[in-house]
């Protein structure tokens, strides 16, 4: 058997005649920038996350940086972030010249709260909480250091389509969050694309400007922007998504429900749920001793995994002018060398999930054998 990382020719199968009379239409309309679409799909995610305002642009990492840029941040100023996030959260705040602080991660791979206070400063103008894997950060300790220090909470969201932190989406909690369509998210686009959310309708008038030139209206701009975009074509595409997305976390968090089971006793860590949360498992991480090794005898056994991430952001040569050395961030570089993510997608079958079970425990050497009837 072969298991993919993620199978997204699986996912586009079971909504292929929607996906394809949503882009025919595009075609036929001809509105392939900042077209019917876009405005239909922005109102959409806008509902569904639950803020007044949401404005598609080119990417996540665009997301943030025009977030950013719309809050005016940049040189000078300071943003507290997680140590162990993607790059492209650091990379966002460095592009409009401000300083990323990094802080290291709890027990559930988010920023650790009680280390924030720590790393505030007078230069000091945001926090950018990043919810990790699909999981929530610990956004009613972050938003009350926020509230007390006068400082702006900016959600990095990529990886929390439909999460929910307090009975609340993640997105519509911080003054403003930023999402990620890359293709392989619970909400993928077709190529690249993203999109900020705002209860702020300033700051979406911004965003709107920033991504279309500055333009007020065609030919008049009154401010520096730029050309970021989300396509029309993306939009209808995500558009068909959307509805399915409550279904397809369900499912996620199913198979990781069944991972669980299949690997408890197993001399690994599982993932787990903090309180007050909803995981929607976009990735499904565990941690395992000598992983290097275990992820190569996966793969000669036909299953796909990942590393988020392999390397911390202070760690990477791209990152060696914010002054870190090795030993900065303990938990973030302790986990760095164990991390693994096991294949997670909703159309997963339970054979496939025991194949990888099976498989994973044969090679860390479990005594635990997998039971189909006790996983499911």
């Amino acid at each position: 058997m072969k298991v993919p990382f993620v199978d997204l020719q699986a996912q586009y199968r079971s909504i292929a005649s929607d996906v394809n009379a949503a882009i025919q239409g595009t075609i036929e309309r001809g509105d392939f920038i900042l077209g019917e679409e876009l405005n239909l799909f922005e109102q959409d995610f806008a509902r569904y996350i639950g803020t007044k305002n949401a404005v598609g642009v080119g990417s996540g990492l665009d997301a943030l940086e025009m977030a950013l840029r719309a809050y005016e941040i940049g040189p000078g100023d300071e943003v507290i972030t997680a140590a162990n996030t993607y790059i492209a959260t650091a990379l966002a705040i460095l592009a409009v010249g401000a300083r990323p602080i990094l802080v290291d991660m709890d027990a559930n791979y988010n920023i650790d709260p009680a280390l924030i206070e720590a790393a505030i400063t007078p230069r000091t103008r945001a926090i950018m909480p990043v919810h990790l894997y699909g999981q929530p950060a610990d956004m009613e300790e972050i938003s009350g250091i926020a509230k007390r220090r006068n400082l702006v909470v900016i959600e990095d969201a990529a990886q929390a389509h439909g999460a929910m932190y307090g009975g609340r989406r993640a997105g519509c909690i911080g003054h403003c969050a930023a999402f990620s369509f890359y293709p392989a998210k619970n909400l993928g686009a077709y190529g690249d694309g993203g999109m900020v959310v705002t209860n702020d309708d300033a700051i979406a008038e911004k965003i709107r400007r920033l991504r279309n030139y500055g333009q007020r209206v065609k030919y008049v701009h009154t401010s520096v922007g730029t050309n970021s975009r989300l396509d029309t074509m993306q939009a209808a595409i995500l558009r068909v998504k959307l509805r399915h997305l409550d279904k397809w976390n369900a499912a996620r968090a199913e198979h990781a429900a069944a991972y669980n089971k299949l690997l408890s006793g197993a001399p690994c860590v599982a993932p787990q749920i903090a309180p007050k949360r909803t995981h929607i498992f976009h990735l499904y991480v565990i941690q395992v001793e000598k992983r290097d090794e275990v992820q190569k005898a996966l793969g000669s056994r036909g299953i796909g995994t990942g590393i988020h991430y392999p390397i911390p952001i202070h760690l990477q040569e791209a990152c060696v002018n914010l002054g870190y050395k090795p030993g900065s961030f303990p938990a973030t570089e302790r986990v760095a060398s164990r991390i693994l993510s096991l294949p997670m997608y909703a159309e997963m079958s339970a054979e496939q999930q025991e194949y990888v079970a099976a498989n994973l425990l044969d090679v860390i050497g479990a005594d635990a054998k997998v039971s189909p009837v006790a996983a499911r």
